[in-house]
């Protein structure tokens, strides 16, 4: 959806987009429990219809961490949750809960938020964050991750963080 009402605003800089990844950090980790959570309870349900076998450990935790194709795919799960936090969140509104916390908005330059698969590719390019580490080597204040997926991220004033910005409205 474009909104050319945030076209205009200024690019965040670094130390304000670290305080924005520093509450969205306490949120992943949350998604990444719950994320954990439901993986294990799938992986217990798959073993109690008799479909995993313990594999000769005691524990269905010892089958899950010390099988290489459980792990794998164990953690594959718990990496696909946290991006599609982030990538649902970027790609809907173009706002985490910890960017709204520092009016802080993730969208194309002439104010359009990102698609889901924009948000994804930003998600992989930002490498878990050491992506931002680029705006300290340039003066036009874009991370790694804008660059790569032609988006920016604004400084919001007080009003257009409203939540009724939340859908790009």
């Amino acid at each position: 959806m474009l909104n050319t009402e945030h076209a205009n605003f200024p690019r965040a800089g670094f130390f304000r987009r670290l305080g924005a990844m520093i509450y969205d950090l306490l949120l992943a980790v949350a998604v990444y429990m719950i994320a954990g959570a439901i993986g294990f309870g799938i992986f217990y349900g798959l073993h109690t219809m008799g479909l995993i076998s313990l594999g000769g450990h005691e524990h269905i935790s010892d089958t899950l961490n010390n099988t290489p194709i459980y792990q794998g795919i164990y953690q594959l799960w718990l990496a696909l949750w946290v991006c599609g936090f982030y990538a649902l969140f970027w790609s809907k509104g173009g706002q985490t809960l910890g960017m709204r916390a520092w009016r802080l908005k993730v969208q194309h330059p002439n104010g359009q938020n990102l698609s889901f698969i924009t948000a994804c590719a930003r998600v992989v390019w930002s490498l878990a964050g050491i992506g931002n580490l680029y705006i300290l080597l340039n003066s036009d204040k874009l991370a790694l991750q804008d660059k790569l997926t032609r988006s920016e991220v604004v400084v919001l004033s007080v009003e257009a963080n409203q939540m009724r910005n939340w859908h790009g409205a």
